[in-house]
């Protein structure tokens, strides 16, 4: 088996010298994720017969293939760079227990990018006995270029020609028997959305697996003073070098060596044998530069481009058709900068309209469940069974907390993901990021970002997970800042609660208002001070399809399930903790050293400036935590007091704009800590409340002189 060998690559600085830059910025904040998936990789091979890995471009229904194989909910869509790690799942076939890893949608294996560094990662580090690529038969040219770079490097393929009813409508027909035989590999026709040949996809793999061939034979070669070279490299690696890493051919290693691939140069640095080899490839990629002109790395490219260009052209028919699609029609419209804009503003606004009301009738309804079957119940059951005591009140604080889960943000959330899932399906997502691709760059991103940027809208936590799609580690911390920006549903829950119930819907307008404009702000000046530069937005542009009901309720599940087990358990813990201060006492005892920055900087009062602080603990509740404190601290106010009783409508605008800025919750940050580490995490969080602090004390001041 091609993949016996096992060798680690470095996974961050500080674990000797030069050899920590063989792996990219991007990649050293999941250095302790790629650990746990390597250990989940091993696991997974112990419990199977045979280990499969899914491969493929993006949006060639590689991840709707695996779903379909395993019955395990994974993330699809029409839209790129959906799958960016590495997800994994055990099925039966056959009597045999196989074991299948759905690897990131890549163009490529340079590992110049998080989703090539990943897919590769999975197949090297995997060590699957057959790699299954999936071609979208629609672009058969360029998805076969990855298929090539996997024989270049040594892997047992089988292919999967995915979408050829579309292909057929679209009057491309493919000839699937002198494919396989050019390739040298299996190639079956499939339709992943209905499942037409999968089981003959995992029987022709499982025939492959069995026949462990040490390193296939490739079935064609560059032109003749490239293969010449390769071929002298690959005899110098098996003079050279006794173990290669990973269990490659001479001949895999050799082409990646003259590619300048950077992880396996740095290894081959760490012993003098390995860099006298490394002195060779120098001299025979000095010799191809000086014949063509152009770096090796480029030819070998160019090459693979060829031999790829020429298969397709050879086993594809073309037929005209006349009469274009309804997908190629609405993508003609939405793209066009005339028409798109116009349509782009109102289907943001049926979203937001959605998730606004559709949400609010959720969120009714899942109140009236909540308390009827769940919170009376169970909070007389604490009572009962622990008396009423410091431990019990604390307790139903918790349960408070799980049913704001349920009745602030999970209604607002579930729309928004049914709406994102039906747009992403359909591909109109293509249509948002290349019409938002001009405003995205002039803040630091590019098109793609607009995708995180909206889910936020939902949840901010999702939404920073979902910014590892972004290229650089640069565009990465500047979409994270302006995803804290946005406001989420439990904010929006302030604003609705607050602002527009006692100050006035223009004003609450207004505040929206002033909240986009300060996220544009941002960006333009963190684009401005931080270095580098934005990188361009390279993507397909997909004609649109229609969304699959299975798929977008699987997708929507999937973001939900996220939500559940990474941000619902820190905000019932948070709100264990807010209990814990408040029946304790020491609630009171934190006004103090908050009147200087509440009552003389923002102009609100002291429990005001508490409520904020605890809000972060859970954004949600900062309206009714600060009813409460008002009734404990302030003469005549009751629990059930509106706020006006207490506060002027300036100073609750001042309270909500403070509230919808600075960090949004404590589960925000656990994630942000995750996604980019300590000290980025804890740089944006003071980022935000300096932020937050400021703007709120020129609300006050423009309110006082006003």
């Amino acid at each position: 088996m091609p993949w016996a060998g096992r060798w680690l690559p470095r996974s961050g600085p500080g674990r000797g010298g030069a050899a920590a830059a063989a792996v990219p910025a991007w990649a050293v904040p999941h250095a302790e994720m790629k650990a746990e998936r390597l250990e989940a990789l091993e696991k997974l091979r112990g419990r199977v017969e045979h280990v499969f890995a899914l491969a493929g471009n993006p949006n060639v229904g590689k991840s709707t293939i695996f779903n379909r194989i395993t019955g395990m909910g994974v993330m699809t869509a029409n839209y790129p760079g959906m799958t960016v790690e590495l997800n994994l799942a055990v099925t039966d076939f056959g009597g045999r227990r196989i074991g299948i890893i759905d690897l990131p949608g890549t163009y490529a294996l340079g590992a110049v990018s998080e989703d090539q560094f990943v897919a590769r990662y999975g197949v090297l580090e995997g060590k699957p006995d057959v790699v299954i690529v999936i071609l979208d038969a629609n672009n058969l040219a360029r998805n076969l270029y990855l298929l090539l770079q996997f024989l270049d490097l040594g892997c047992p393929v089988v292919a999967a020609l995915n979408l050829v009813d579309q292909a057929e409508k679209s009057g491309i027909h493919t000839d699937v028997a002198l494919l396989s035989e050019i390739l040298g590999v299996p190639v079956v026709p499939t339709v992943g959305l209905r499942g037409d040949g999968l089981n003959e996809l995992i029987a022709q793999a499982v025939e492959v697996a069995e026949k462990k061939e040490e390193y296939p034979i490739i079935p064609f070669s560059y032109a003749m003073d490239i293969e010449s070279r390769v071929r002298r490299i690959a005899r110098r690696i098996e003079k050279e070098l006794e173990d290669l890493p990973h269990g490659l051919s001479p001949r895999a290693l050799a082409i990646l060596l003259l590619e300048e691939d950077r992880e396996f140069v740095e290894h081959l640095r760490e012993n003098p044998r390995g860099e006298r080899l490394l002195g060779y490839v120098r001299q025979v990629a000095a010799e191809i530069e000086r014949e063509h002109g152009e770096p090796a790395a480029l030819i070998i490219a160019r090459e693979r481009h060829g031999v790829a260009g020429s298969i397709a052209a050879s086993v594809q028919e073309r037929r005209e058709y006349s009469r274009p699609t309804w997908g190629e029609r609405a993508w003609e419209y939405t793209t066009s900068f005339r028409t798109g804009l116009p349509i782009l503003v109102l289907a943001l606004g049926l979203v937001f309209l959605s998730i606004f009301w559709g949400g609010g009738e959720l969120a009714g309804l899942f109140s009236r469940f909540w308390d009827g079957a769940v919170s009376g119940p169970l909070g007389r059951a604490l009572e009962s069974s622990l008396g009423s005591n410091l431990l019990s009140r604390t307790l139903l604080w918790a349960v408070d907390g799980l049913g704001a889960v349920l009745e602030i943000a999970l209604p607002y959330l579930l729309v928004f993901y049914v709406v994102l899932a039906l747009m992403e399906d359909s591909g109109y997502l293509n249509a948002v990021a290349f019409l938002s691709d001009r405003l995205m760059h002039r803040l630091g991103l590019h098109g793609r970002a607009v995708i995180p940027l909206l889910s936020a809208v939902g949840c901010n936590v999702p939404a920073v997970m979902g910014t590892r799609v972004l290229a650089s580690r640069r565009e990465r911390v500047i979409a994270c800042i302006l995803i804290v920006l946005v406001p989420c549903s439990a904010r929006v829950a302030v604003i609705m609660g607050g602002v527009s119930r006692f100050v006035g819907w223009a004003q609450a307008l207004l505040l929206f208002f002033l909240i986009f404009v300060l996220v544009i702000v941002v960006g333009i000046l963190l684009n401005r001070v931080l270095p580098g530069e934005s990188t361009g937005l390279v993507m397909e542009m997909f004609p649109f399809r229609r969304p699959s009901l299975a798929n977008v309720l699987s997708k929507t599940w999937q973001r939900i399930k996220d939500f559940l087990a990474v941000a619902a358990p820190l905000i019932v813990a948070g709100s264990a903790v807010l209990g814990l201060l408040y029946e304790s006492g020491w609630i009171d005892k934190l006004l103090v050293p908050l009147r200087p920055v509440a009552e003389w900087w923002l102009g609100i009062p002291a429990v005001a400036g508490l409520a904020l602080l605890l809000g972060f603990l859970r954004k949600e509740l900062a309206l009714a935590l600060l009813v409460t404190l008002a009734a404990r601290t302030i003469p005549g106010v009751t629990a059930g007091s509106p706020l006006l009783d207490f506060m002027s409508r300036g100073q609750i605008f001042t309270f909500a704009l403070v509230c919808s800025i600075y960090i949004p919750c404590v589960a925000t940050l656990a994630v942000l800590w995750r996604e980019l580490g300590v000290r980025d995490s804890l740089a944006i969080t003071a980022f935000t409340v300096g932020l937050a602090v400021l703007l709120g004390g020129f609300s006050h001041l423009v309110l006082v002189l006003l």
